[in-house]
């Protein structure tokens, strides 16, 4: 099986911006009302969830989430609530890692000492 992995890698002016609503669905190629249904089922979160759905900001951790909810939208058919709970559990495995992999150079640490 042969199989080959592209890596994009995209330099940004500002990476500390935010993207108003028209920004975030134009660089996310989507309608405001699928962002929209996509806070309102807590897939993603704008910078200040307070204000009103005109006036929303959002960041480029948000517009990554979009894409991977877009692309499990696309790949497996997912409703929205089951998309909801896929990106939660995605995010809890995402974070296990990240804390076996801080616990692999602890334990290191320890035996190299």
């Amino acid at each position: 099986m042969n199989t080959t992995e592209t890596v994009v890698t995209v330099e940004l002016e500002d990476p500390e911006g935010t993207f108003t609503l028209r920004e975030f669905c134009e660089r996310g190629e989507c309608h405001a009302e699928f962002v929209i249904k996509l806070v309102n089922h807590g897939i993603i979160a704008p910078v200040e969830e307070d204000r009103d759905a005109r006036d929303w900001a959002f960041d480029l951790e948000a517009l990554a989430r979009l894409r991977k909810a877009q692309r499990l939208q696309r790949d497996l058919k997912m409703n929205l609530p089951g998309l909801a709970m896929s990106l939660e559990l995605l995010d809890e495995v995402h974070d296990m890692r990240r804390e076996v992999d801080r616990l692999h150079r602890l334990l290191d640490q320890f035996i190299t000492d």
